[in-house]
């Protein structure tokens, strides 16, 4: 009983085969099959490779929500050079909410403002870098993929010692700040604070030294991250006017960063610029000096870097298999119907009538020669 239970069995399976196997004998091959078949193959196969950098190569997501950290600490990291001595310029920030925070985190460094050919090289390749990332926002998601791997951003350092007088001012390091709308002053005269505010003791310094022309080698917000071009690094400004205003307005967007290299909170950022010179007289009126004023957004942007799954990898190579094999199938059975039509309509290549009419009287006499041979056989009788 079971031998027949598991006949029964495998007949049914049999039967519900929908891959028949034809015998080798009833297969007719040609030439035009095999080449069909071969180019087949080969496009078979570069697309697989294809599909496979397909699969390695991976892409950004970003996804937007709500920040409700307001009671952190933003960090802001800088690095500027001014075209002034130390004794006669200072750096301090005051929030909205009228909170100084002294540039204690800052360091203050005499140095050249001029550029050896080295820098200056760093600096044009820095503004190249610059200038293709707002034509092609896609070249931020190379950075954010190669960030280890990333060069350093920071300003090289001078090869040899210069003999040249250290004409400027180079304002370094970070310092913690409140998240809500704050101004960066850098003018003249150092810091001091006051229950009235804030102000900077300038009455010592003569009004022909004032020069604001600056380079900022390295402005960002949050974490610092090693290969990451921030939108004012490597900018520029000179100014030949004694009372010259320079002022960004930049608008910070809190940013967690997940890759397979690395996890970060930092912070990405726009800017606009202005400058103006400062002409009591013609009514425009303020102090010279650099500006930078901030604020954060109440959306937080969530970078994380994904891939192709594996089961979806094998469903698109199942489908370039599948879907070659059966094109090129149809398209051959499609391209001999049309040949066998016109050859037919016009008489061409291998069809004869002539010989189709003597092969189908020659087979009619075979079939009857068969049959009346047959009946010659049964007439004598068995002994």
């Amino acid at each position: 009983m079971r031998r027949l239970s598991r006949k029964k069995a495998l007949s049914l399976v049999k039967e519900l085969d929908a891959f028949p196997k034809v015998s080798e004998s009833y297969v007719e091959t040609s030439a035009s099959g095999g080449t069909v078949s071969l180019l087949a193959f080969s496009a078979m196969a570069l697309l697989a490779v294809l599909e496979f950098f397909v699969y390695r190569e991976t892409w950004m997501k970003y996804e937007y929500s709500v920040d409700k950290d307001f009671s952190s600490k933003l960090r802001i990291n800088i690095d500027i050079t001014v075209a002034m001595k130390c004794q006669h310029v200072g750096a301090d920030i005051l929030d909205l909410a009228e909170t100084m925070i002294t540039s204690n985190g800052l360091q203050y460094e005499p140095v050249i403002f001029e550029l050896t050919p080295q820098q200056r090289l760093w600096q044009r390749t820095l503004l190249l870098i610059q200038n293709r990332l707002r034509e092609e926002h896609a070249l931020q998601e190379v950075l954010y993929k190669t960030l280890l791997k990333g060069a350093p951003t920071a300003l090289p350092p001078r090869e040899d010692a210069s003999m040249e007088p250290l004409n400027a001012c180079r304002i370094h390091g970070h310092v913690y700040v409140n998240k809500v709308a704050g101004n960066l002053h850098i003018t003249v005269g150092k810091p001091i604070h006051h229950p009235q505010g804030h102000a900077h003791i300038a009455a010592f310094v003569s009004h022909e030294t004032y020069n604001f022309s600056h380079r900022i080698d390295h402005l960002s917000f949050g974490e610092e991250l090693p290969g990451v071009i921030n939108p004012l690094d490597g900018t520029e400004k000179i100014t030949y006017n004694n009372n010259q205003m320079f002022q960004y307005f930049i608008t910070v967007v809190p940013t967690k960063l997940n890759t397979y290299k690395i996890s970060a909170d930092t912070h990405q950022f726009s800017v606009t610029e202005r400058e103006r010179l400062i002409n009591h007289a013609a009514g425009s009126h303020g102090v010279s000096g650099i500006f930078v004023k901030y604020d954060t957004s109440s959306l937080m942007v969530t970078v994380s870097e994904q891939h192709m799954p594996l089961w979806q990898f094998l469903v698109r190579l199942c489908g370039i298999i599948g879907g070659i094999f059966s094109t090129t199938g149809m398209l051959h059975g499609l391209v001999g119907f049309c040949f066998d039509v016109i050859c037919c309509r016009f008489k061409l290549g291998l069809y004869r009538p002539g010989e189709v009419l003597n092969q189908d009287a020659q087979l009619h006499q075979m079939n009857n020669l068969n049959h009346h041979h047959t009946p010659l056989l049964a007439d004598n009788p068995p002994r």
